[in-house]
């Protein structure tokens, strides 16, 4: 084998590894992107979620009080009071199951960088 074709067949060698490389790049690029998306889109509907449902429950829990003024304001407020932290309860455990469950960051770029490997190590 001439001394041309060997520098050949490495120029080759290189140019395939910085296109295989440029590709990896460019999809941890656009998984990036897409997580940033998600979260960003999720965080303000969370904000928003949160305002109006802690609004509409002060105002809830302003009326059953006000409405139970004369009678029984004490047994209204710590029915109200339970009933707020167990529901704070369960939306938290809701919340910690989501995030337990939430895909992993990187994945398809993962199983390319593996099928790479698989393709590297053959003989």
């Amino acid at each position: 084998m001439s001394q041309e074709n060997i520098f050949s067949a490495i120029k080759n060698l290189v140019s395939t590894g910085i296109s295989i490389a440029q590709t990896r790049l460019e999809l941890i690029s656009l998984d990036i992107q897409i997580a940033r998306s998600r979260f960003i889109g999720l965080l303000v509907m969370i904000a928003f979620t949160l305002f109006f449902l802690f609004f509409g429950l002060v105002m809830l829990a302003l009326l059953i009080v006000i409405y139970s003024w004369e009678s029984d304001r004490m047994l209204a407020l710590s029915l109200l009071t339970s009933g707020f932290l167990t529901i704070g309860l369960i939306l938290t455990l809701l919340v910690l199951r989501s995030f337990r469950t939430m895909p992993k960051l990187f994945e398809a770029t993962i199983a390319e960088f593996s099928k790479d490997r698989v393709e590297l190590d053959k003989p």
